[in-house]
């Protein structure tokens, strides 16, 4: 299990786009910020591997949503059959005189 971050994600993104501007150098930034250079490197690329998703379609999270509706109605669906289930099998056992937990 990764251990978590000690910086959170705007700090993160407030000295990747630092880096990016590139007003400064790295080490002068790693003295403002408290964090190694190879940190900022890491951040750095991460953002402009990611940056993509900022300017990404909503229908794209439209979609995953309904997809994940679907799901949850697909599963309610089951454990209101399975419900019905166990409640008729209950009471077929008591009918017949066996024991129900």
């Amino acid at each position: 299990m990764p251990r978590k971050s000690k910086f959170d994600s705007s700090f993160k993104a407030k000295v990747a786009v630092e880096a990016i501007k590139e007003s400064r150098t790295l080490p002068e930034l790693a003295v403002e910020y408290g964090v190694s250079p190879s940190k900022i490197v890491q951040w750095k690329e991460e953002l402009l591997a990611n940056a993509e998703q900022a300017f990404e379609s909503e229908r794209v999270s439209e979609a995953e949503l309904r997809k994940v509706k679907a799901e949850r109605d697909r599963l309610y669906k089951k454990v209101g059959q399975l419900t019905l289930e166990c409640d008729f099998f209950a009471g077929a056992c008591e009918d017949a005189g066996l024991k129900v937990r």
